[in-house]
Parts: C-alpha cells; structure tokens; sequence
C-alpha cells in the first residue's frame, strides 16, 4: 500500500464526526482502576527475562536485548497541512541530487525511486513552508523515541484493543484528530556520521567522523515503519548488505530544527563545525515569539537543538546560556536574543564539576549555572519571571501564578522544575506514578530498583501539559504570532531502560500535551493560522510478537 494517506476536515476528501466541544473532551481511563495491567507485564518479562508478547531487540528470547537507538522509519502526524510538498514524487530518497547534498554523497542502496517516505530535514522545511505561507502559529511537539512500534503499544494500550497493525493508527488523540486539515506520512532519521573529535573550549572539530556514515537501504530495513525488515541488523548499523549510523537526539533535533545533516552530538552546527541557525531564530527575526517545553532537564539535546549551537549536546550550562539569551562559549561577545517562555525540568541536580562542559563549568546545578539563574531573574532585573520547584507549593498553582504574572508585568517566563534525575516524574500506562522494574539486571541477575516519588514530587511538579498550557498562554500574550517547541522526552529515556510502562504513560503524557495544544488552537478559533507537526526524532527496538495481549486484562488468565 501508499506509505502515506490524508485526511481533511470540513470540505475534504474525507469526513470524520466532531469530537466533543474542547471543553468536554477527555481521554478516556486506560484500564480498570483495581488493575495495573501493563505494570503486571513490564516486571514479569523482567522477572522471568523472556515474554511471549514482545521484547527489546533482536533476541526474543531475551525480554531486554538493546538499550539504544535505531534507524527505524519515524512517523510524523500533520495538522494545519499537508506532507504532500516533501513525501512520495517529492521524496530526496527518489533523486540522486538531491541525497548528494544532503548527505555530501549518494549513500549505497539509498535511492529509492518509489519511496513514499522522506527525510527528517524535511520537517524543517515543512516548518519553513508554514511560516512563508502566513502560518501565525508554528508548533513542534517532539516525542522523544517515539517510533511507530512505541505508538502502537500505547494506541492498543488506551483502545482496549488492537485496532490497527499499520498506517496512521487510531486510539491516542494526535492519531484520532479531525478538526483541521490532517495528513500521516514518515522519514528517514540517520545521521551524516558519528564519530566525530570535538573540542567544547574551543567550540572546533578535532578531527570528522568517517567510519559510521549516514543512509537508509529499504530493501534491508523496510520501506514503511510497521515493515518487518528484510535484515533486522540493518537498523542497528550491523547489517550484511548497508550499515548505517543511527542518530541521536542532537543530530536529529538539528536536522529538524536547522534542515542539515550533521554528525552526532552536534547541536546547530555542520559536520566542519561551522553554525547554522535553526527555524525559531529565523522566526524570531521575523517577529514571531519563541517558547520551548520539556519534561526532561531544560538543555538536553532536543530542546537545545531547538534554539542553540554548540558543538557537543553535553555542554548543558552553555547550552542554556544561549536559550536566555546570554553569553556562552558559542556567542561570547553577542549573546543570541533568548527565548520567550523556557519551562522544564533539571532542578535540584547538582556537580561539582562537569569536563564534558569544558573549563567554564559552573559547580551548582548542572543545567543553569548559579550566577546564570541571578542574571536572569527579574527580582535582580533581569527579563524573566523565575519559577522552580518550592517545598510544599502546588507546582501547576506556582507555575499559573508565575504565567500570570510575567503578562502582567510583560516579561519573559523561566521555569525548573523536576524530580530526582533531572526529570518530571514518570506518567505510567495508568495514570499513576508508580514506576516497576527497568529492562535488564545486574551482574548478579537481579532486577534493577524501580524509580520511586514521594507524594511532594507529584505534587510539587507540574506536568507536561501544564508546562505546555502555560507556555501558549504566555506566547500568546506577546503578539499574534510564535513558534513553540514541545519535548515528551521522558519516552526516550523509557525505551532506553526497556520500560514499557513507562513508556507507554510517557506518550500518553505527550498526548495531553497535544490536547492541551488542541484546546487552545480551538478557543482562539486558529486552525487557519495554524501548523502542529507530531513527531519523533528516532526509533528504539520494541518488538511486539502479541500486542493483543497489551490490549485486555483477561488475557492474562492463559
């Protein structure tokens, strides 16, 4: 079948019945009260190390096979527009050319003259063509790991059933969406290289990585998500026709915010080294304000690589210097303008001293440096209103609080929230915060201890939805028109940890995110001026042998 298929609201090819009024609208309970279900299955795979629905990795006979990355094809769900401008006839994967300047060469057994799919950079470009059309407002939410395999558990999860085995999907609210002109399609993530010497001081490449190379072999590796490929190594750089990098979160942050392929780790730089400059400062030059959001530390690479540059993902202090616009080791003599709205986690965590950060290192929190966080205050006249975690204060109350009074007083908002980790605490299958084992044991064969929170970590953070509707809110107040970045990273970190639980309350998170966007989008009446892309920025490798079995409670009774 075509990898890619649309769907309009209103006056189009197709006609879906309305959801209810934004205001009525909730995502229904994923499973019975008395049950946690998918927690149930999560610690007995771990237990046993084998399970007959699924595992990670190549080995079904190991629950817990792989822990990283994957070249799988990513799904990306539009809203406001079509793909139609980058997918199918106009897919760089059909011509020799154009791979040749993505990549700086046609990488073997790339071309594909019947590819549906496209390639991450294009999410940059489908961005730019929003904004050159009048799009007012511009928003990216980022499920951080989120691959189609991600997607479908936590579809069939929420369903109660498995309702689809490819395509779009139904069951999470940014597959089921029908009030704005909507369109599914998906893309190639790898990298131009890994590898790569670099320098953090002096902001240079020491020497290009030239060993792990970029590129996407459909013929081994499938030409659609839900594919079962041909060569199953050949996702993980280890097959025996093509070997491809896969990417990480910078490499792939940067070619959906700046449209280049670069090496991993790169935050908004080329493979050379040199700066490139990523669709919100574009924007922002245009008059658009800029708001970021993420439930992971506040600089972690997908953030970063929404506004930054740097040479590596992992100088986090630099990093935020560049978000709120101040000097950093990438702009020392004039800092980047900085970003309206920053809200995300990284409080409370602490170093000493950090070499990956370089010699400017700052002992205190590792994400804003001390000094940083004084500068920007506007209680010592700085330009943000600051909020962070407090002992015993509502987090949702003090962040609305913070909201309303940075449009008040017409200045920026600055917020950090987090638990232990340096993330908001994770969302499981059910709603509660009660993660179970993480994939694999230690070298004794037992199970890793579960992440725990104590009754303030809940209440004292906000969610990514709070974080999500504060955000628009203030944007909202600082003109008629903005880009907003959006990270559901807390999935990424699930999946590296083979935690399906926890994956699974991750991107049911990130959907309350998207209604939250939804809600707003509908209360101003904006679908005409508006682009929501839904996406990820790479794949992991769960593989669900019996995904029914997520499905039903009963169905464990066998």
């Amino acid at each position: 079948m075509r990898g890619r298929f649309v769907l309009v609201a209103c006056c189009g090819l197709l006609q879906w019945p309305a959801l209810a009024p934004a205001g009525d609208r909730t995502i229904p309970a994923s499973s019975p009260p008395s049950a946690d279900h998918l927690r149930d299955l999560q610690a007995q795979a771990v237990q046993a190390g084998v399970a007959e629905w699924g595992h990670w990795g190549l080995d079904a006979a190991r629950y817990s096979a792989w822990g990283s990355h994957s070249n799988r094809l990513i799904p990306i769900y539009s809203f406001g527009m079509g793909l139609e401008s980058v997918s199918g006839p106009h897919s760089v994967y059909r011509s020799a050319d154009k791979l040749k300047q993505l990549y700086g060469r046609v990488p073997q057994q790339s071309l594909n003259p019947k590819a549906e799919y496209f390639d991450q950079t294009d999410v940059y470009r489908l961005q730019k063509i929003a904004a050159d059309s009048g799009k007012k407002y511009v928003i990216l939410l980022v499920f951080d790991g989120m691959d189609w395999q991600t997607t479908w558990a936590a579809a069939t999860y929420r369903a109660g059933k498995v309702a689809y085995r490819e395509g779009r999907g139904a069951g999470l609210l940014f597959q089921d969406y029908r009030q704005a002109p909507t369109d599914f399609g998906f893309f190639v993530t790898s990298p131009a290289n890994t590898g790569t010497g670099l320098d953090v001081d002096r902001q240079w490449i020491r020497f290009p990585g030239i060993e792990n190379l970029g590129g996407y072999d459909p013929s081994q590796s499938g030409e659609t998500p839900w594919a079962v490929p041909p060569d199953p190594k050949s996702l993980l750089n280890g097959g025996k026709q093509t070997r491809f990098a896969y990417t990480d979160s910078a490499a792939s942050a940067t070619s959906m915010c700046s449209g280049i392929k670069s090496y991993n780790e790169a935050i908004n730089v080329t493979t050379v080294g040199r700066q490139v400059v990523p669709i919100a400062r574009d924007l922002q030059d245009c008059g658009y304000s800029v708001g970021i959001v993420t439930s992971v530390p506040i600089s972690h690479a997908t953030p970063a690589a929404m506004y930054a540059n740097n040479v590596t993902r992992d100088d986090y202090q630099d990093l935020t210097r560049d978000m709120l616009g101040l000097a950093s080791i990438s702009h020392p003599g004039t800092p980047l303008p900085g970003v309206d709205v920053l809200l995300g986690a990284g409080w409370g965590e602490k170093a000493d001293n950090d070499k990956a950060q370089g010699t400017n290192f700052v002992p205190g929190n590792k994400y804003i440096a001390p000094p940083d966080l004084e500068r920007i205050n506007a209680n010592a006249g700085g330009p943000y209103i600051v909020v962070q975690r407090a002992t015993g204060i509502p987090g949702k109350s003090a962040l609305a609080a913070a909201t309303e009074q940075a449009i008040q007083q017409k200045r920026r908002l600055f917020g950090l929230f987090g638990a232990k980790g340096g993330h908001l605490p994770y969302r499981t299958a059910d709603g509660r915060f009660d993660p179970t084992f993480n994939g694999g044991k230690d070298d004794k064969g037992v199970p890793h201890k579960p992440e725990t929170y104590t009754p303030a970590d809940i209440e004292e953070n906000p969610t990514l939805a709070d974080l999500t509707t504060a955000a628009l809110k203030l944007l909202d107040s600082r003109g008629d028109r903005f880009w907003l970045g959006i990270e559901a990273g807390d999935v990424d970190w699930a999946n590296h940890a083979n935690n399906l639980d926890s994956s699974v309350g991750a991107v049911l998170s990130g959907d309350e995110a998207f209604r939250a966007i939804v809600d707003w989008v509908e209360s101003k009446q904006a679908w005409d001026r508006t682009v929501v892309l839904v996406t990820a920025d790479h794949g992991h490798y769960l593989v669900l042998e019996k995904p029914e079995r997520l499905a039903s409670p009963s169905t464990d009774a066998k």
